[in-house]
């Protein structure tokens, strides 16, 4: 290792590559005056939300959450909430007819419509991957794609399975899979670039039970004698991170596990989905903590799934729930349902205001993580008024903090626009887009 630590130094160490946090030291050391870069994230849930739950009733400054995103409520200041975003590319639009999921998520991130076919696939390119390009050559990973259920998905009315699990397009005709598995994922963010000696390594830790920060606690204590106390405490806490997520990827939990204790456990993939969830939002925070990525998404299911949710009292599944009918009862497991999936989304929010960054920041004031669904009403299968929300504030460009109430069928491809332009991506144009939405750029 060199002598001197900056930015980009690498704890290494058996094939370990571990990237550091951002620490004063080593943003006084630097040439110039350093800016955190801007990152993007990017969820997906399935099957449209409870509406009458979702919407502010005030037009303006955020004051009282509707029910379904109270969970979001200590994050108020950086929540932007918007009404009548649409997404048109996602309608049949001259084609003999469609069942709406497969539509809803290929337009979700692309604002372009899905060619119904069975055989192949082509929509555009996704405001992710868009991103990905203009910054990835300053990251170790271009994009992360995460999920956490199969991406297997039979064809539906004419149109590819696949359009239903995949957000993120790096090209019209070439999605890019998600990962559902932490084990791999971690090991993508920790590990050499050197792929045979990962491998190695890899297997040899797996073996021994020893964890990644095992090989590079050498490398950690010679930085820490060359940073500021608050520094060392700051790596400290980093490290024990680190460790923590890995102890869990290691020894996944099982809720119910009443096998004998010589039965191995699956490595890798929790059974437990709420461990599972938490697990990828951790990966995620990391991954942008120590700027390996820059551009993320998370596709919770994949679209029309029958996931179902027994911890939160029923065992329908979300897909069933969500032809409601009008029914009442069906209509109070889906409200549990998103405010479920929205409490997920304030797990990963809170660790994001925790990460520490120049200038008396967080990682949260540097980043805009927009979360929604590419149908509104599941009954319905409609893409008009879809429940979409960003949180952060972007590096500082993103009014926030309000309820946006754009006109009727306002794209969704204008909200994608401004969150380009903000990450400083040169565009004028995206999918359908019409102009950067007005009330969210604050220059």
């Amino acid at each position: 290792m060199s002598h001197r630590v900056t930015r980009r130094t690498m704890l290494r160490g058996m094939g370990a590559a571990l990237a550091l946090p951002w620490m004063e030291s080593l943003a006084a050391a630097a040439t110039k005056s350093p800016t955190p870069p801007v990152r993007m994230c990017f969820w997906y849930v399935p099957n449209g939300v409870h509406l009458p739950a979702w919407f502010p009733q005030r037009e303006g400054t955020l004051v009282d959450l509707p029910e379904t995103l109270r969970p979001l409520s200590f994050a108020r200041d950086y929540l932007n909430c918007f009404q009548n975003l649409t997404h048109n590319t996602a309608l049949t639009n001259g084609d003999d007819e469609g069942c709406g999921h497969g539509q809803g998520s290929a337009s979700f991130l692309t604002g372009a419509q899905a060619l119904k076919t069975q055989d192949a696939v082509r929509v555009g390119i996704s405001a992710d991957q868009l991103y990905a390009r203009h910054v990835g050559n300053e990251t170790r990973l271009p994009s992360l794609e995460l999920g956490c259920e199969s991406a297997r998905s039979g064809n539906a009315f004419g149109y590819s399975g696949t359009y239903k699990t995949h957000i993120s397009w790096r090209t019209p005709t070439s999605p890019a899979p998600y990962e559902m598995n932490p084990k791999i994922v971690f090991d993508r963010l920790f590990t050499s670039r050197n792929t045979s000696l990962t491998q190695a390594t890899v297997a040899d830790r797996d073996f021994y039970r020893k964890s990644l920060i095992d090989y590079v606690l050498d490398d950690a204590n010679r930085i820490k004698g060359r940073v500021a106390r608050s520094d060392q405490q700051k790596l400290d806490q980093y490290l024990t991170g680190v460790r923590e997520v890995e102890r869990r990827i290691q020894n996944p939990a099982s809720p119910g596990d009443d096998r004998p204790a010589d039965f191995p456990r699956p490595a890798g993939i929790p059974e437990d989905f709420d461990e599972h969830l938490r697990l990828m939002c951790d990966l995620m925070v990391l991954a942008f903590q120590t700027d390996t990525t820059r551009a993320s998404t998370f596709m919770v299911t994949k679209e029309a799934t029958d996931r179902n949710y027994p911890w939160l009292g029923f065992t329908d599944g979300h897909h069933e729930l969500s032809h409601h009918a009008g029914d009442a009862e069906k209509h109070r497991k889906l409200r549990e349902i998103d405010r479920y999936h929205i409490a997920i989304l304030g797990y990963m929010i809170e660790k994001m205001m925790s990460v520490e960054q120049p200038g008396g920041t967080t990682l949260l004031d540097h980043s805009m993580v927009l979360y929604g669904s590419g149908i509104s009403d599941g009954d319905l299968h409609n893409h008009v008024n879809l429940p979409v929300i960003v949180v952060g504030k972007g590096g500082g460009g993103f009014r926030t903090g309000q309820h946006l109430k754009c006109r009727p069928e306002t794209p969704m491809s204008n909200l994608l626009l401004a969150m380009l332009r903000q990450g400083g991506v040169p565009v004028d144009r995206f999918g359908d887009s019409t102009e950067p939405l007005p009330g969210l750029l604050s220059t």
